[in-house]
């Protein structure tokens, strides 16, 4: 059974005089373990099948099951629980809590979960942090980190949950060069260390190309799912020969 499996989804937004079918009839599925991107121009798309997968928006037809339970149908708090269980986000703002210290802006998703004491919630903290390699940065504030370590605690908050699923939107958009392929590393080092489900929408091709699976998406379809990064690439490019498209 695949962990995720959409068929026929659709998702249409009524703006009143305008209906926008931002995604049309997507059928696809994602297995335990896969390290999956999700690319195309801007409003192809990817960013509202993001937000299907990550149970963050109901689609307007069609079904999806995660890990063999139907969420396309369920409620809103139903979804925020699934949310909170299963799936881990990780953005391109960050979205820290400035006056609060890295261990405490990790332990924060743990405050909502049931049965968890502070002594636990402390100790999953700390090891997440280890975890991105930010042992020594505990008690430090936002302000006092660069991006990329930001970045890394943004991460290590994303799996203190422990989720199936690590999901990632536009996650090295604020990061310099350098800075984005360590953290796209990491995501890399996750999925096949600790058999993490990596989903991630980009528009950056160097970051897209760690992924062991490319779907491209244009005008709110699937054109090109494949594990072939250089015909993703072509399908991202159809106007230029294959031999010709920009290298990454």
């Amino acid at each position: 059974m695949a962990l995720i499996e959409l068929r026929d989804v659709s998702k249409a937004y009524d703006l009143g005089e305008v209906k926008v079918e931002a995604l049309r009839e997507t059928t696809l599925t994602i297995d335990e373990g896969e390290f999956v991107a999700l690319v195309g121009p801007s409003g192809s798309g990817k960013s509202t099948l993001m937000n299907t997968l990550g149970c963050l928006d109901r689609p307007t037809t069609g079904s999806y099951a995660l890990a063999g339970e139907e969420v396309a149908t369920i409620s809103r708090d139903a979804r925020a629980r699934i949310r909170n269980r299963r799936l881990g986000f990780v953005f391109q703002n960050f979205n820290l809590l400035n006056r609060t210290s890295a261990l405490e802006n990790v332990e924060l998703p743990l405050l909502y979960a049931s049965g968890v004491s502070a002594k636990e919630r402390r100790e999953r903290a700390v090891t997440m942090l280890e975890r991105v390699g930010l042992a020594d940065r505990l008690d430090h504030h936002p302000a006092q980190l660069s991006g990329g370590q930001q970045q890394r605690v943004a991460i290590a908050r994303a799996l203190v949950n422990e989720p199936t699923i690590l999901m990632g939107d536009e996650p090295t958009g604020n990061l310099d060069t350098r800075t984005s392929r360590d953290v796209i590393q990491l995501f890399r080092q996750l999925n096949e260390e600790h058999a993490i489900t990596v989903i991630l929408v980009t528009h950056e091709q160097d970051v897209a190309r760690y992924a062991t699976r490319t779907i491209v998406l244009r005008d709110g379809r699937v054109v090109t799912d494949t594990t072939d990064f250089a015909e993703a690439i072509q399908a991202l490019h159809p106007a230029l020969p294959i031999d010709n498209a920009p290298q990454s």
